[in-house]
Order: C-alpha cells, then sequence, then structure tokens
C-alpha cells in the first residue's frame, strides 16, 4: 500500500502504522554512521593511486609541451637553412668559377695588344680547357649525340633532313645545341638535326 494512495499525514496513527508497523519511518537509513555512508567523509582507499595518475598526467603534459616546442624550433630552423641553401645554392659552384673569370679578364687584356695570333688562340685554349675542367669536377657532363640514334628521352629534334646513306636514317646528324648531364641526370636536352 501505497502513502500516496491513502490520504494519511506524517503526524497520523494510520501512517505510522502502515504496512511495515509503527516503526516504518524510523528504520529509514538516515544516519551517516550506518554500513554503507561510511565512504562519504572518509577518503577513498584510492587517492594515492589518483593522485599518482595526476602526476602521470602532468609529466606527459609537460612531455608533450617540451616535444611541440622542440618539434616547432626544428621546423623553424628547418625553413631558415632551407632559405639560406636556395640563395646561396651555387655558390661553390660559382666560386670555382672565379678563377677561370679571372683568366679571362686577363685574355680580354692580351687580346688588345697582342700582335701573334698564334699565342691568342693558345690562351684562349687553355681558358676554355680551365673551364671544362672546373664544370666537369663540379659533375658535368657533355652529351654525345651525332651519329647516334634519335632518342625523344635526350635530344629534342629541331629538323629532319634527307640523307643519303640508309645508315643515317633515324640518327643524328647534326647538333646544334649541346646536351649535358648534372650527375648522370640530363640537365639540358640536346637541340639536334635527324636524318630521314
Amino acid at each position: 500500500m501505497n502513502i500516496e494512495d491513502n490520504n494519511y499525514s506524517a503526524g497520523d496513527p494510520a501512517f505510522n502504522a502502515g504496512e511495515n508497523g509503527p516503526d516504518a519511518v524510523e528504520d529509514m537509513n538516515t544516519d551517516e554512521n550506518v554500513a554503507g555512508t561510511t565512504h562519504l567523509n572518509d577518503n577513498m582507499p584510492g587517492d594515492d593511486e589518483g593522485d599518482k595518475l595526476k602526476e602521470e598526467l602532468q609529466a606527459q603534459k609537460d612531455k608533450y609541451l617540451r616535444l611541440f616546442a622542440e618539434f616547432d624550433n626544428f621546423r623553424k630552423r628547418s625553413a631558415r637553412e632551407a632559405l639560406e641553401l636556395r640563395q646561396t645554392a651555387g655558390k661553390e659552384v660559382i666560386v670555382s668559377l672565379l678563377d677561370v673569370m679571372d683568366d679571362c679578364d686577363r685574355a680580354e687584356k692580351q687580346l688588345q695588344n697582342a700582335a701573334n695570333i698564334d699565342q691568342v688562340k693558345e690562351g684562349i685554349q687553355l681558358v676554355f680547357s680551365k673551364l671544362r675542367s672546373v664544370l666537369q669536377g663540379k659533375g658535368l657532363k657533355a652529351m654525345v649525340s651525332i651519329h647516334t640514334n634519335f632518342d625523344v628521352e635526350k635530344h629534342e629534334a629541331i629538323t629532319e633532313i634527307p640523307v643519303q646513306d640508309p645508315s643515317l636514317k633515324g640518327k643524328v646528324i647534326d647538333e646544334v645545341q649541346k646536351g649535358y648531364y648534372l650527375n648522370d641526370k640530363i640537365i639540358r636536352f640536346a637541340k639536334v638535326v635527324v636524318g630521314k
């Protein structure tokens, strides 16, 4: 029987005598010292474990923040180094060509006062030889194209000309502009004339 179903009040003797007898209201578990309520006032037995977890969480947060800061510094440093590299990428080659430039300046002065053409030719050949030597030392290699089969991967055909010798058909007859490799990678295609 529900108390609400009957129109009893707490002061009414019928209310106290309800289905559970006259002490039904007194039996309610309202005392804080009754079993089951002691944990409300005391520290939980796992509090040490909770503190330990909090410390571990804080340590992981610190570790994450340090790692993030290190990565951010690495990213900024990498961007700065990449910019410097782009600005000075050709520095090594340019510095090595300065000697050749000095030779060119000396040769130009000699050309103005030279009477013997053979000496001028010899000096110019020395400058060209030095230039080729410096560039080859940096990995530059000229492409050999004359009398080789035309290859679209290496050659750019300027024109085709008829040839009488059938063995020259489809081959490079003349080279308008040399092709070059840099460390075995093509950096300029050869512009060629092909026989047909």
